[in-house]
């Protein structure tokens, strides 16, 4: 201990000491006791300061009790609860505006007495500056817990007022499901009350028809048996009568169609003999068999043959019968022509021009088809491809010179060729044309005419007449599978 003269004692009693503003106010009336530790710091407070629980850990409490209990809750029950905790977060969040109030009248506070101290460590000296230093390092002590404590404030303040918007839309949303719920409950009791009555009222029409009906038993059981016996009676005869009838029908079936071709076979000889009748005074008859295998052939009719072919001007064409319309045959134009598949159920005409006059030959009825023509390009269609031995007879309108070549009819498109050769190969397309040979030249029957291409065309000759009209006809379906439509010149 120093000692302290009388003259220092005397002055520093002498000395004004601040006050404090008369506006502060403290939270007890004593001032708090701290234990320092090393370098003035506080290292632990006394229990008997410890209210509670912090703001943070009774949300943090409620809000795990809320998240449990939830799901034992009605909807009715539920939003109570969220309303209640709706009103504990307004109340908490009215706590921390109090709670930051007192924080703020404690840094003023700290601050007059840290000033206050500060005043009187500059008019003291010795034993009392000590003390003095010792309490200015115990309020700046304060001032920073203080400011901690701000800081954990702030937090609290911010996560209370996120669970508190939190609780107030999920206590709106409650409130909406609770009224969708006593809406659905509303309609669900109508309904059913609706389903109470309709079935009081069945009930009583059952019992109203129960009595009746036991008041008419006897007829009622008569009647049960009468019908009963009309229907055993209907099962035995039955069955009887409806094949009786098939029958029947059949018979009448079978009648009309062979009178059917009775008819038709009349009006074919009738047919004939008007034209074997018209084609003697004719100067032009047609000649061949009226088949897809076969050649027509226009021959002249006249006396001493004063006509000649060559002179005359000729034009072929098909008709579905002998009054529709007519559909010219482009580059039909010798007297020769061999029917290719596209005629077969159509009639042919030729109209022949000599000497100003117009002469019309018809045949006799639609070109027959082929009887083993479908069969056959069926089961070449199960293939991938068909190989045809054909001899080019011209190329491009001209003569052509040519060992054997094969014909290659596939699913997508046409090839000519000879060995390693490739004469042509083209895809299905608009541009390619397919018929019969249409002009002059020899063996038509088994020739036809395959355009590729805009600049490239052939003639080909097959075997037979056979082989000519099967890869006509698979070409074509190959074609139209392909959305192409596989015909002659301008057909």
């Amino acid at each position: 201990m120093t000692k302290v003269c009388p003259e220092t004692e005397e002055r520093t009693l002498q000395e004004p000491v601040l006050t404090v503003s008369t506006d502060v106010s403290f939270a007890s009336n004593h001032f708090p006791t701290y234990k320092l530790g090393p370098d003035n710091e506080i290292v632990d407070e006394p229990k008997e300061d410890q209210k509670g629980p912090s703001v943070k850990e009774t949300v943090e409490e409620e809000s795990q009790l809320l998240s449990d209990k939830h799901k034992r809750l009605s909807v009715r029950d539920l939003a109570s609860k969220f309303d209640k905790k709706l009103a504990a977060a307004v109340s908490l969040a009215d706590e921390a505006k109090l709670k930051e109030v007192a924080s703020l009248e404690g840094h003023v506070m700290l601050k007059k007495l840290r000033d206050a101290l500060e005043y009187m460590r500059g008019r003291t000296d010795g034993q009392n500056k000590e003390d003095v230093e010792k309490a200015i390092s115990m309020v700046e002590a304060l001032a920073v817990k203080l400011t901690q404590n701000e800081g954990e404030l702030i937090q609290e303040k911010f996560e209370v007022k996120k669970l508190g918007n939190f609780l107030k839309q999920t206590s709106e949303d409650a409130k909406k499901l609770v009224n969708h719920e006593k809406s659905f409950a509303c309609a669900e009791i109508e309904s059913a009350r609706a389903v109470v009555l309709r079935l009081g009222e069945a009930f009583e029409e059952q019992e109203r028809s129960s009595e009746a009906s036991r008041a008419q038993g006897p007829d009622v059981e008569k009647m049960v048996e009468e019908v009963q016996e009309a229907r055993q009676i209907k099962r035995m005869h039955h069955p009887t009568k409806v094949m009786g009838m098939q029958h029947e029908l059949h018979g009448l079936r079978s009648r009309i169609q062979e009178k059917y071709m009775n008819s038709v076979r009349l009006h074919q000889e009738i047919a004939t003999i008007k034209r074997a009748e018209e084609s003697k005074s004719c100067p032009f008859v047609l000649e061949g068999t009226q088949s897809l295998r076969s050649c027509l052939q226009i021959r002249v009719n006249a006396p001493d043959n004063a006509i000649e072919l060559s002179n005359c001007s000729i034009q072929w064409y098909r008709a579905a019968c002998e009054t529709s319309r007519r559909e010219a045959i482009s580059g039909a134009n010798q007297a020769v022509y061999a029917p290719e598949p596209f005629d077969v159920g159509r009639i042919l005409q030729a109209d022949v021009l000599s000497n100003g006059q117009k002469v019309t030959v018809t045949t006799n009825g639609p070109i027959d088809p082929d009887a083993g023509l479908q069969s056959r390009v069926e089961s070449l269609m199960k293939k991938s491809n068909s190989e045809f031995s054909v001899v080019i007879s011209q190329m491009n309108g001209q003569d052509y010179a040519s060992r054997s070549h094969v014909l290659t009819i596939g699913k997508t498109r046409i090839k000519l060729s000879r060995g390693w050769i490739t004469k042509a190969r083209e895809i299905y397309s608009k541009s390619m044309q397919l018929c019969g040979v249409r002009g002059n030249i020899k063996a038509p029957a088994k020739a036809l005419f395959w355009q590729p291409r805009k600049s490239l065309t052939f003639t080909l000759t097959f075997e037979s007449e056979q082989e000519r009209n099967t890869a006509i006809a698979l070409a074509r379906k190959y074609a139209f599978d392909c959305n192409v439509t596989l015909l002659g010149p301008d057909d």
